[in-house]
């Protein structure tokens, strides 16, 4: 090997040292989380489980179809838990890991951005929670045909569940995309402007294919979107694109 090629894949294996030792920290604090929660997971789980319940009819109670879905699902719950709670830690060891590549003014441009994000992820999970769920689920247990009883697997409840939180919180990071894609230089506030009429048509088709067969919650999720897309093109309206003359 020579001399050059040394020289480049050195830095290339400090690297890969990094990334390892990045990633151990970051498993580590999401398993110091899970085992912290452990103890309150049938807790965590009748928490997350209350919407349904409460609109479940009198007598009635979710089932478990499998015969270890009574403890795997309390656990799974747990571990999403614990991935939120540590989430703030995560995203520290990822910005460790990246941050010695980026320019001065992509630093200080990270940590609001990262910030938001997490913040909007969690503000899209408690919109689910607290206004789609129960509107979703009074309306699945209006339409069930009469002798039918409702008597929902938990673990495929607990699927579902999941597939709405990652769709709202991902929903919700919408004006974050579209301040970095302006602030990237990508796109201009006048292209975005232009696309309106494509993002609301498109917010009502992911709206659709992502909800339940319902009109109420279609629009609860199609109207945030397009609300956060408007509060994304706003705060374009006062930002730049990066100037690589500001680079160091």
């Amino acid at each position: 090997m020579s001399e050059s090629e040394q020289q480049y894949s050195q830095p290339l294996v400090e690297h890969l040292i990094e990334l390892r030792r990045r990633l151990m920290w970051l498993i580590l604090g999401v398993l110091i989380c899970f085992l912290g929660l452990m103890p309150f997971s049938q807790q965590l789980y009748s928490f997350v489980a209350n919407p349904l319940m409460a609109t479940l009819p009198a007598n009635t109670s979710m089932i478990a179809t499998d015969v270890v879905a009574p403890f795997f699902v309390p656990v799974k719950v747990t571990l999403m838990v614990a991935f939120l709670l540590s989430l703030p830690h995560t995203l520290y060891q990822v910005w460790a890991f990246v941050a010695p590549a980026l320019y001065q003014n992509e630093k200080r441009l990270i940590t609001p951005l990262v910030l938001s994000s997490v913040i909007l992820f969690f503000t899209g999970m408690a919109f689910a929670y607290f206004l789609v769920f129960p509107i979703i689920f009074k309306f699945l247990a209006g339409v069930t045909p009469v002798g039918v009883n409702m008597a929902t697997d938990i673990d495929k409840y607990l699927s579902f569940v999941l597939g709405m939180f990652v769709a709202f919180g991902t929903t919700f990071e919408v004006p974050v995309v579209v301040v970095l894609l302006n602030r990237m230089g990508i796109v201009s506030p006048a292209q975005l402007k232009v696309a309106r009429p494509y993002v609301i048509v498109g917010a009502f088709v992911i709206a659709a294919v992502i909800t339940p067969p319902d009109i109420i919650s279609q629009i609860m999720l199609a109207v945030p979107l397009i609300l956060l897309y408007e509060a994304g093109l706003l705060l374009c309206r006062f930002m730049k694109p990066a100037d690589r003359d500001d680079e160091d």
